[in-house]
């Protein structure tokens, strides 16, 4: 989708380049992360692709074009753009401010008006009660989540996105990138995402690029510059305790096991010879093959004879698919339990993750990459 070659920049009476022959290829799709200290070239990258800066040398491909033959206007109106101190219109409503880029296109006001509310809603703003809204009346939160609405306006295929999360407060910054991350896997837009914070790396790309005095030190996928930093400055930019930061990218999805069935019709017995068969632990209540919020285990099945209703016990509590690794064991820490259940957006419940199943697979992931 986006390919730097040979790309650099080099600001008048500056003894070096800003960005020295970056060479790098952003797939399509992918939340492509840029991770350095100050000063590293990150910001100067990501303002190359929509012209905001112009490379002193080198070319950058969008869709296999080069952008100097593309209208800047047009190639800005075509790219979602969101800052870190988002940079809504004070004297525009929220509608208005959503709009902007549709109306320079001239969209009609019945299409704009049905994709101010789609968007509203999609970063969870009622469009009755946030649409006339003028900035000052919303929260940091809120301002963030119009902001990304507004990049979004148009469509684009790719966003560019410089620090957006990092003046809010950590609550508000963290529960901001869980639900951008759940509005990525419904768009997949190309995102090319600028951070000093190698948390917020890990935690949102796909792929990150460390940069390090306008050139590119390492590209890889999160759990690998995890397992295999490329030299000292990597491994001090990551930090330690790498096997705690591989549980943030380790999901529930991938730790679970599914679990049987057993209709709260069968009596003790036959939900003891189905734990037998599966080899399972504990089996998930049903009532004609819909699943209840409700589970035996072996251990309350011994306490009983026949009646299967004496074994049954509560879930009251489930992990979401896309929980980590790391939120699991905090969660077993607290409940004081060796098992979660995990559930489906529909918090229909899917599967189970035992505390043995968690410390293998971590252990498989570090000593995997390590080989």
């Amino acid at each position: 989708m986006i390919r730097f070659e040979s790309v650099s920049k080099r600001y008048p009476n500056e003894a070096t380049d800003a960005v020295d022959q970056l060479s790098l290829h952003i797939r399509a799709g992918e939340i492509c992360m840029l991770v350095g200290p100050s000063g590293c070239g990150k910001t100067t990258t990501m303002k190359m692709v929509n012209k905001l800066i112009e490379p002193t040398s080198g070319t950058i491909h969008i869709d296999g074009r080069n952008i100097d033959a593309v209208d800047t206007i047009k190639l800005r109106l075509n790219i979602g753009y969101i800052i870190q101190e988002i940079g809504l219109f004070p004297h525009m409503t929220v509608a208005e401010n959503i709009a902007t880029v549709p109306v320079e296109l001239g969209w009609s006001k019945a299409r704009i008006s049905a994709r101010i509310d789609e968007l509203l809603e999609l970063v969870d703003l009622d469009p009755r009660l946030y649409r006339q809204k003028k900035p000052r009346e919303l929260s940091g939160g809120q301002k963030q989540r119009v902001g990304v609405a507004r990049a979004l306006a148009a469509d684009p295929r790719i966003m560019l996105m410089d620090e957006p999360f990092g003046a809010l407060d950590p609550i508000t910054r963290a529960k901001m990138q869980d639900e951008f991350l759940k509005i990525q896997e419904k768009i997949r837009k190309t995102i090319v995402f600028v951070t000093h914070d190698i948390e917020e790396a890990m935690k949102m790309g796909d792929r990150i690029a460390v940069l390090k005095a306008g050139r590119m030190v390492q590209l890889g996928t999160p759990m690998e510059i995890l397992a295999h930093p490329a030299d000292p400055f990597v491994s001090e930019l990551i930090g330690g305790r790498q096997a705690l930061k591989m549980m943030n990218l380790i999901f529930c999805d991938r730790l679970m096991h599914e679990v049987a069935m057993v209709d709260r019709t069968q009596n003790a017995d036959a939900a003891r010879r189905l734990i037998a068969e599966s080899g399972a632990s504990r089996l998930i209540l049903a009532t004609n093959g819909v699943r209840e919020r409700f589970y035996v285990d072996s251990q309350s099945l011994t306490q009983t004879q026949d009646d299967l209703g004496a074994a049954i016990r509560p879930i009251a509590g489930a992990l979401r698919m896309r929980a980590s690794a790391q939120d699991a064991l905090s969660e077993m820490l607290r409940t004081g339990e060796r098992f979660l259940f995990v559930e489906d957006d529909s918090h229909q419940v899917k599967g189970v993750v035992d505390l043995e199943d968690l410390f293998k697979r971590v252990s498989e992931c570090e000593h995997a990459d390590q080989a």
